[in-house]
C-alpha cells in the first residue's frame, strides 16, 4: 500500500537550550525555556501552539498533559512520546499528519530532560521493568554492557575494527566544534579514542555518549503559514517508523529501517545517492555503521569498508552528524531524539554558519530508541528538503 505524503508541511524554528553537564532545575524548567524560544523566535504567542508533543524521560510521573497545566497551555491536540532517540522523527511524523488532518495549525514539538547529579542512574535502574529483572540478578544493566555485545559482534562477524568507530567519533567531534559545542572544546585525535579507558569491553569511553541537561524543539505547520510568517522552513518529503522489528534475530545486526526504506525514498522521489547529509541517532558507534547500511548507503555488511572510505565531516565527502551528535554534543535525553532534525533544518534553510554542507538540498534524519533486554525496539527516519 501506498501512504499519504506529506506535502504542504513545513518544519520550522529550531531552538536548542544549552546543555549543561548537571543542573538541579526540572525537565519542565527546560521545556518552558524551549517553549519561549519557540515564541520569541516565531513570533506567535505560546497559546497559538494549537498542538504540542512532549518528549522526557525526567517529566515522569507527570506526561505531556500535566505540562499543559504547568506551563500554561490549552492544545487541542496533544501527543506523549516516550520512546527515547525515536522521539523527535516520531513527533515531527505525527505533528504533520496532525497538520494535514486539520487537527492544529501550529504543533510545538519538544524534546528536554534534566541531569541531576543521580538522576542518570535512578534512570536506568526504572528505565524497563523487562530489563532490569532480566538482566541485574546476573550483574549486568544498562546500555554499555548491551552495547557491547553489539559491537563485539559487529567486529566478529562483519570485519568492523576499534579504529573504524574511532574514525566516526573523531570525524564528529570535529563537527562538534565547529557547531559550538559547550560540553567538549577540545579536539579528539584517533590515537586519543585509542587509548581512552574502557568502559565495557569493546567500548571505550568516547564510544559514549555524555548524559547531559537541555532542550531541542521545533515547530511544525503549512507551508503556507511558515511563509506567511516570514520563517525560513523545510518541507517533510518522507517519514517511517517501525517497532520490535527481527524481534526474532539472536542478536541485534540490523533495524526497522531496513523494512521501511524503499518506502521512504519513494515518497521522496529520491535514492540514498541523492541526500547530501545524514544525522544518525548516534548513542554508540556501532548503531551509526548500521544506519549506514539498513537505510542503503552501503550494502549490508559494508558498514567497516564504508566507513575507511569516507570522511564524515561537515566538509567530507559524507556528512555526518553535522552538529557532532550526541556523542560529541551530548545526550540531553529525550531530546537526543531531536538533535539531529534540529541540525538538519539549520544545514537546509542557512542557519549552519561554519560547518555548512555545501550545496545541500537534501537530508536525511534517522531515530532509534528504547533500549530494552537485548535491543532497542524503535526505529525512525525522515527525509527533509530545502523549500523552493
Amino acid at each position: 500500500m501506498t501512504r499519504r505524503g506529506y506535502e504542504g508541511v513545513a518544519v520550522t524554528v529550531p531552538v536548542t537550550v544549552p546543555y549543561v553537564r548537571y543542573s538541579t532545575r526540572s525537565a519542565y524548567w527546560f521545556l518552558g525555556q524551549a517553549l519561549r524560544r519557540l515564541s520569541d523566535a516565531s513570533g506567535l504567542k505560546k497559546e497559538q501552539f494549537d498542538g504540542i508533543t512532549i518528549s522526557s524521560f525526567s517529566l515522569a510521573p507527570d506526561t505531556a498533559v500535566g505540562a499543559t497545566q504547568h506551563l500554561g497551555l490549552s492544545p487541542r491536540w496533544l501527543d506523549h512520546i516516550p520512546n527515547g532517540g525515536a522521539s523527535g522523527v516520531m513527533a515531527l511524523r505525527r505533528a504533520a499528519r496532525a497538520v494535514q488532518a486539520g487537527d492544529a495549525d501550529v504543533v510545538a514539538c519538544l524534546g528536554a530532560d534534566t541531569n541531576q547529579v543521580d538522576s542518570f542512574r535512578q534512570m536506568l535502574g526504572s528505565f524497563s521493568q523487562f530489563a532490569r529483572d532480566a538482566t541485574y540478578p546476573y550483574g549486568s544493566g544498562g546500555p554499555n554492557a548491551l552495547f557491547a555485545f553489539i559491537t563485539d559482534h559487529a567486529m566478529r562477524t562483519r570485519g568492523a575494527r576499534r579504529e573504524d568507530f574511532g574514525r566516526l567519533c573523531v570525524d564528529q567531534r570535529h563537527n562538534a566544534l565547529a557547531a559550538g559545542s559547550k560540553l567538549f572544546s577540545k579536539p579528539l585525535t584517533l590515537d586519543e579514542y585509542m587509548a581512552a579507558r574502557p568502559i565495557a569491553d569493546p567500548i571505550h569511553l568516547f564510544d559514549c555518549v555524555m548524559p547531559c541537561a537541555g532542550a531541542e524543539a521545533f515547530l511544525v505547520m503549512r507551508s503556507e503559514r511558515a511563509r506567511d510568517l516570514g520563517l525560513p522552513y523545510v518541507e517533510l518529503r518522507g517519514a517511517i517508523e517501525r517497532h520490535n522489528a527481527f524481534a526474532d534475530d539472536p542478536i541485534m545486526t540490523r533495524g526497522g529501517w531496513l523494512v521501511d526504506r524503499d518506502e521512504l525514498y519513494a515518497m521522496a522521489d529520491a535514492k540514498p545517492a541523492d541526500i547530501h547529509f545524514v544525522q544518525t541517532y548516534d548513542d554508540y558507534p556501532v548503531v551509526v555503521m548500521t544506519q549506514f547500511e539498513d537505510l542503503g548507503f552501503c550494502a549490508k555488511g559494508e558498514g567497516p569498508e564504508f566507513i575507511r572510505a569516507h570522511r564524515f565531516t561537515w566538509d567530507g565527502s559524507f556528512p555526518n552528524n553535522t552538529s557532532g551528535g550526541q556523542l560529541s554534543y551530548g545526550q540531553a535525553g529525550a531530546a537526543g531524539g531531536f538533535l539531529g532534525l534540529n541540525e538538519a533544518i539549520r544545514q537546509l534553510t542557512g542557519q549552519a554558519a561554519g560547518r555548512a554542507v555545501p550545496n545541500a538540498k537534501l537530508g536525511l534524519v534517522s531515530g532509534y530508541g528504547m533500549v530494552t533486554y537485548d535491543r532497542c525496539l524503535c526505529t525512525g527516519a525522515v527525509i527533509l528538503g530545502a523549500a523552493p
